[in-house]
């Protein structure tokens, strides 16, 4: 039956075919008869068209000087394919070699010469598509269940039809329909387009990235104060400004003594070295260091025999003299402070911590720190000590974090970017792409690759991320293959065949 609807269209097909002659140029009647009036559109092939004279008989060997093939039967003579002439053993037969791209009726526009004389003509060939008859059938995972709407829409239909638009509904096959929910099956020519990519799951040990900001501050074990213990006058100052580096024990100021509890105890100490007192000499010269009297000024009375009037006060630490007080001539008074110094070699930086990365940041932590006038350099630190106080405005905790401030490049109150490595487990965790995650705030899926085509989403429950990792606390299985690029566009093809999957396919016209 099939086969005679067919020849009946082949049939059909031949009638539209009709041969168009022009009027002859000349050669008394002559013009073109075409012998081939249906060839296979999309595909090289011969049209055969003969010379023949006013009564229908062949004129051997006319000599073609031109060839043309356009679509000018239906006004789109604009479109042309390429044809060449091709020798031929009949009387007057010209084979006419091309290929006919698409569809539809073709002019082949042909000149020649008889007996010296031009011989124009048109014949009108169709280019028909190739028979279904003749193409094996297709697999019946293959077959066509029904047609679905091209925008997406949950309308389906059991036949080929248009939208509104005028748009084909497109085919939905039987082995693209999968029982898992939500799964889809795409083509070669498709994952292609979409520039589908995946990769394994792996398991690797993640560290999670701490963020914070801070502020550099002076090691609070580095630092000393210089603090009058007596009354008294600046004699002579060798520290004359703040900002010089000094050592300890080097001198700071020479200082006059005003006070009488000094002087006396000094007599104290002169007089128990004159008796032979040394339990006596011991105890005045204790209480002398407390005052702030240095052990060489109290060596220095015990060889003259004499008490002394004037000190020289040195630095107990080395490092930079970031305050200094006093002016050479200027009274003091006992309590005073005199000088600040700090050992600026090594530094503090006390970062604010958000409160929800507090459970991952613990001492003995190392921390990548740059600064704002250089970013492009970078310094290694270690976490001290997590202060135990939370800011309640701001919601971050100060972190303590050990600096060597290499080539002193590095000032107090500088501000400082933080990065903290914070392992997430102790042990390798599953770890995926966060490419390959699509978090639509409700719910996490990754689409795995399965042979065929075929692409499974998978509800996923994540742990902590680590830069361009995030860890996967269920959901996949180490070497599942996830999508990391494409995957919007098969998630959009799961949404729509997940739709799809609710209704029944059914006549809907």
């Amino acid at each position: 039956m099939q086969r005679t609807f067919f020849a009946v269209a082949l049939l059909a097909l031949a009638a539209v075919a009709t041969v168009l002659i022009l009027p002859a140029s000349a050669a008394g009647g002559a013009h073109w008869k075409l012998l081939t009036p249906i060839v296979t559109a999309s595909s090289t092939g011969n049209i055969r068209v003969q010379l023949v004279d006013g009564v229908g008989r062949p004129i051997a060997n006319p000599a073609v000087t031109s060839v043309r093939v356009d679509m000018s039967p239906d006004a789109m003579a604009a479109m042309t394919a390429p044809a060449k002439i091709l020798p031929a053993k009949e009387p007057g037969v010209v084979v006419v070699q091309t290929n006919l791209y698409a569809p539809g009726r073709w002019a082949v526009i042909l000149t020649a010469t008889v007996d010296g004389k031009p011989v124009k003509g048109s014949v009108v060939v169709t280019a028909a598509q190739k028979s279904a008859e003749a193409a094996p059938p297709p697999p019946a995972s293959h077959r066509i269940l029904y047609y679905r709407n091209p925008m997406g829409l949950a309308d389906t239909s059991p036949e080929p039809k248009k939208d509104a638009m005028g748009m084909d509904y497109i085919p939905v096959y039987a082995d693209e329909v999968t029982k898992i929910r939500g799964a889809v099956r795409l083509t070669t020519e498709k994952i292609q387009r979409a520039g589908v990519r995946t990769t394994a799951v792996m398991r690797m040990p993640l560290a999670k990235t701490v963020r914070a900001t801070g502020t550099i501050a002076a090691d609070e074990n580095r630092q000393a104060v210089v603090t009058a213990r007596f009354s008294g006058f600046i004699e002579k100052l060798f520290v004359s400004q703040t900002g010089d580096v000094v050592r300890a024990g080097e001198p700071l100021m020479r200082v006059w003594i005003e006070s009488p509890e000094v002087l006396i105890k000094e007599a104290d100490y002169i007089g128990s070295l004159a008796s032979h007192s040394e339990a006596s000499a011991a105890m005045a010269a204790a209480i002398l260091r407390q005052y702030g009297v240095p052990q060489a000024e109290l060596n220095a009375m015990k060889k003259s025999g004499r008490p002394t009037r004037t000190i020289t006060i040195t630095a107990p630490m080395s490092g930079t003299v970031m305050e200094k007080a006093v002016v050479e001539g200027m009274h003091f008074a006992s309590g005073d402070t005199l000088f600040k110094i700090t050992d600026v070699s090594h530094l503090w930086v006390l970062a604010d911590v958000s409160e929800r990365d507090l459970a991952t940041v613990k001492p003995g932590q190392v921390a990548t720190i740059t600064f704002r006038d250089d970013p492009s350099a970078s310094f290694q630190g270690k976490v001290l000590f997590v202060y135990p106080a939370l800011d309640p405005v701001t919601r971050t905790v100060k972190v303590r974090i050990a600096l060597a401030n290499t080539g002193d490049r590095l000032r107090i109150g500088q501000y400082a970017d933080v990065r903290i490595a914070a392992p997430v487990s102790k042990t390798p965790v599953l770890a995926v792409p966060v490419s390959a995650v699509l978090d639509d705030g409700t719910r996490q899926i990754a689409f795995v690759s399965e042979p065929g085509g075929m692409f499974e989403p998978r509800k996923l429950k994540l742990g902590a991320r680590s830069g361009d990792m995030v860890e996967v606390l269920s959901g996949l299985k180490l070497g599942e293959r996830v999508v990391t690029s494409g995957n919007f566009l098969i998630d959009a093809e799961s949404n729509l065949e997940t739709a799809l999957q609710t209704f029944t396919p059914g006549p809907r016209k």
